[in-house]
């Protein structure tokens, strides 16, 4: 757990490498063929990265995608070379002139991939009856218009796991697709490649969750293509890309606590804000609740404690 002593968070990284894409939380760097991940603590909310950050963040988001991305290279490839565990790797991946004097927060924070065609489609599945497919639900009695039983509750567990794939925005929200929307945009295949891997890799990772007191209610994928070859890319079964419960504390008809940032959206909407930039300083407890979330989440997934 973090204290008051904790060093300040990680909020650019700026390496002496080509940058490739910065996002909201993630890094991107240009290593030739390959490319460099690094996961940084920056958070944001209701689409605006906040002023500070949230210690640890980007240190589970990279451990957790990396070990999700070891459990599951059985039901469907992806794109992880290398997790960055000590910096002293990075040497195997660039030239001698293009060395530099590592900074030690890659350790832990970071993964070496492989640079393919990303997909500009966001694969969500949703298990469970929660967020936007609740409040579709109540209106329309579907969810990304597909239509559902009558007299759901909010939270329930859905008949089964469904495919609800959107379009990938880079500023904005993302809007639902059809999957014959998907076809068009990649192809008959591709699109019922990544339905089927998409819900083979939901289903493995929500009973190895259960078991361990969370439940997954949503999560979204991102695919790319390997040549011709379909493989998982991005992060993976992370609280940024899920939605996580806790298995104990879960009842059906009300909304549910979830290991992510929402003290942190909790404490903005009633702060008063109007979700256009700049958003405001978190008070320290509230990072320090959202870090404990992370934490927890990372921790009861693998069975080990973060490592610092």
């Amino acid at each position: 757990m973090i204290s008051n002593t904790s060093p300040a968070v990680l909020l650019d990284t700026g390496l002496s490498l080509p940058l490739f894409f910065r996002g909201k939380v993630r890094d991107t760097y240009d290593l030739g063929n390959l490319l460099l991940i690094v996961a940084t603590d920056r958070i944001s909310a209701f689409d605006v990265v906040l002023p500070c950050g949230i210690p640890n963040k980007g240190l589970v988001l990279n451990k957790l995608s990396a070990f999700w991305f070891n459990q599951t290279r059985d039901l469907v490839p992806n794109h992880l070379v290398e997790a960055v565990d000590d910096v002293r790797c990075l040497d195997a991946y660039l030239s001698a002139e293009s060395r530099f004097a590592y900074p030690s927060y890659l350790a832990g924070r970071s993964m070496v991939v492989k640079k393919v065609k990303r997909i500009l489609v966001e694969c969500v599945v949703r298990g469970y009856l929660a967020g936007s497919a609740w409040e579709e639900y109540q209106q329309y009695g579907t969810i990304s218009g597909l239509p559902l039983p009558k007299g759901l509750k909010q939270s329930q567990e859905l008949p089964q796991p469904l495919f609800t794939p959107t379009t990938k925005a880079e500023t904005g929200h993302d809007q639902p697709l059809s999957m014959g929307e998907v076809k068009k945009l990649v192809g008959d295949h591709i699109a019922e490649e990544m339905e089927e891997k998409s819900l083979a890799v939901y289903n493995y990772a929500q009973r190895y969750a259960i078991a361990r007191g969370i439940i997954i209610a949503d999560t979204k994928f991102e695919f790319g293509l390997d040549g011709d070859k379909l493989i998982l890319i991005d992060e993976l079964l992370t609280p940024d890309s899920s939605r996580f419960w806790d298995a104990e504390l879960y009842k059906v008809g009300q909304s549910q606590p979830s290991f992510d940032k929402q003290p942190v959206r909790d404490w903005l909407t009633e702060s008063g804000w109007n979700k256009e930039p700049p958003a405001p300083m978190l008070p320290p407890e509230v990072i320090e609740a959202t870090t404990r979330r992370y934490e927890q989440a990372y921790e009861k997934l693998t069975g080990r404690k973060l490592s610092i």
